[in-house]
C-alpha cells in the first residue's frame, strides 16, 4: 500500500475537519459565550485563504490562457460557461419557486407586517439600493493592474489575468520565459495553499462554535420548516438536476461529492465557499479538466453560477409573502423571478450576496414587505452553509461539463479520481 493509504484516519484533513466541526457544535451549545468568542479563529482562517485566492486565480488563468495559443478558444469557453450559468441559475430560481408554492413553509405563521421592524435589515436594503448591474459591470475593471491583486476582487483578478494571458500568447517566443516563470511560481503558490489548509480544522472549529454560540440551536428550531425546506430543495437540485447533467456527461454526482468531501466539509464548517476555492481548482485539474478551463469557469462561476443563492432567493421571498399573508398572483411571481434573475447578477461577488440580493428583489416587488426579512435573519447563518455547499457543487459540475463540451476532458483521469485510484490503474 502507498504510504498515504497507511496513514491513520486522524491524519486525513477531512477527518480532522469533521471532528473540529463536531467540537465546535458541542462548545457552542453548552458554552455559548465561549463558543461565540471563537469567532476570530474562523475569521483568521478565512482571511488566510483569501490571502492566497488572488494569486492562485491569477496564475492559473494566465498560464492556462497563455498555453492555449488559440485565442478563439478562450472566447468559446467563456461563451459556453456563461450559457451554462444562465440556464442553470434560472432553473435554480424556478425550482425554488415551485417548491415554495408546493410546501408553503410560511403559511402557518400569520405574522402582521405592521409588527415587523425594518431596522435589522436596513443595512442590507441600503447595500441593495447601491448595487446596480451597470455599476457591477464597470466595477470589473480595476483602477490599476496591481490593484486587482491587492484588493482581492475575484472578477477584477479574472479580467486582468485573461488580458495578461492573451498578451503572453500574442508575444510568442518573447513571452515563453515569462510563462515558464509563472508556471514555476504557480507550483510554489499551491505549496503555500497546502500550508494554509493545515489550519482548516482550527478555522472550522472557530466558525462553527461561533455560529452555534451566537445564534443557538433554538433559533434554528424556531424556523425549522423554512430551513428544512431549503435544505430539501437544494438537495433535490443537486441530486436530481445536477445529477442528470452529470449522468449525461458520463460521471456520478455522488462520486463527485465524495471526491470533494474535504472541501465540502470545509465549506460547511466556515459557511464560505471561498475557503475551498484553491482546493477545488487543484482537484478539478487533477480530475482531468484543463487548467485554462478550470481557471476561467471556477472564478467566474463563484460570481455568476450561484445555484444555492438563487434557490434561497425565491424560496425566502415566497416564505415572507406566505408568513405575512400576502397572496402573489402568477404574474407577480413571474415578476419576482425576473427581478431575481437581474438582482442576483448585480450583487455578484458582494459580501452577504444572498441577503443583499433578496433585499434588492423585494424592494422592486412592492407586494412583499422588505421588513419581512427580519423573520429569517436569525436563521440566515444556518442557510448560508447550504447556499455555499450548493454553489460549490454547481461550479464543480459546470467546470466538468464545459471541459467535456470543449472535448478536452481527460476521461481516464476523471474516472480514476472519482474512483479514488491512480490514473491508468484498472479497477479490480
Amino acid at each position: 500500500m502507498p504510504a498515504s493509504a497507511k496513514r491513520g484516519l486522524h491524519r486525513h484533513l477531512y477527518v480532522q475537519v469533521v471532528v473540529a466541526i463536531a467540537a465546535g457544535v458541542v462548545l457552542g451549545h453548552f458554552a455559548p459565550a465561549t463558543g461565540a468568542a471563537m469567532q476570530p479563529l474562523g475569521d483568521a482562517f478565512i482571511k488566510l485563504v483569501k490571502m492566497v485566492i488572488a494569486p492562485v486565480i491569477f496564475l492559473t488563468i494566465v498560464t492556462g490562457v497563455a498555453g492555449m495559443r488559440d485565442l478563439a478558444a478562450v472566447g468559446r469557453v467563456a461563451g459556453k460557461a456563461f450559457g451554462y450559468f444562465f440556464v442553470f441559475s434560472t432553473l435554480a430560481l424556478i425550482v425554488g419557486m415551485i417548491v415554495g408554492n408546493l410546501v408553503q413553509p410560511g403559511a402557518a405563521l400569520h405574522v402582521d407586517p405592521a409588527t415587523l421592524s425594518a431596522a435589522k435589515v436596513s443595512e442590507y436594503a441600503v447595500k441593495a439600493h447601491e448595487t446596480s448591474v451597470v455599476g457591477f459591470l464597470t466595477g470589473i475593471i480595476p483602477d490599476t493592474v496591481g490593484s486587482a491583486l491587492v484588493q482581492g476582487n475575484i472578477l477584477q483578478v479574472v479580467f486582468v489575468a485573461i488580458l495578461f494571458g492573451i498578451a503572453l500568447s500574442l508575444a510568442g517566443e518573447v513571452g515563453e520565459p515569462v510563462t515558464t516563470m509563472l508556471e514555476s511560481l504557480c507550483d510554489v503558490v499551491f505549496r503555500l495553499v497546502g500550508l494554509v489548509m493545515k489550519a482548516a480544522p482550527i478555522g472550522a472549529f472557530g466558525a462553527m462554535a461561533f455560529t452555534i454560540g451566537k445564534y443557538g440551536i433554538g433559533a434554528l428550531l424556531a424556523l425549522l420548516g423554512l430551513v428544512a425546506t431549503f435544505y430539501f430543495t437544494s438537495a433535490l437540485f443537486v441530486l436530481v438536476v445536477l445529477g442528470l447533467v452529470a449522468r449525461v456527461c458520463g460521471f456520478s454526482i455522488l462520486r463527485l461529492i465524495a471526491y470533494l468531501k474535504t472541501e465540502l466539509l470545509l465549506v460547511l464548517g466556515t459557511s464560505s465557499s471561498e475557503s475551498a476555492l484553491p482546493g477545488l481548482i487543484s482537484k478539478l485539474e487533477a480530475a482531468g479538466c484543463p487548467k485554462a478551463i478550470v481557471g476561467l469557469v471556477v472564478p467566474t462561476g463563484y460570481s455568476f453560477n450561484l445555484d444555492g443563492t438563487n434557490i434561497y432567493m425565491t424560496l425566502a421571498a415566497l416564505f415572507i409573502a406566505q408568513a405575512t399573508g400576502v397572496h402573489l398572483s402568477l404574474g407577480e411571481q413571474a415578476l419576482l423571478l425576473g427581478v431575481a434573475m437581474l438582482s442576483s447578477k448585480g450583487a455578484a461577488g458582494v459580501t452577504g450576496a444572498g441577503f443583499i440580493t433578496l433585499a434588492a428583489t423585494l424592494s422592486i416587488v412592492p407586494s412583499v414587505p422588505v421588513a419581512g426579512m427580519a423573520l429569517i435573519l436569525g436563521v440566515d447563518r444556518f442557510m448560508s452553509e447550504c447556499r455555499s455547499l450548493t454553489n460549490f457543487i454547481g461550479n464543480a459540475v459546470a467546470t466538468i461539463v464545459v471541459s467535456r463540451w470543449e472535448g478536452q476532458l481527460d476521461r481516464e483521469r476523471l474516472n480514476a479520481a472519482l474512483a479514488a485510484r491512480p490514473a491508468g490503474q484498472n479497477a479490480a
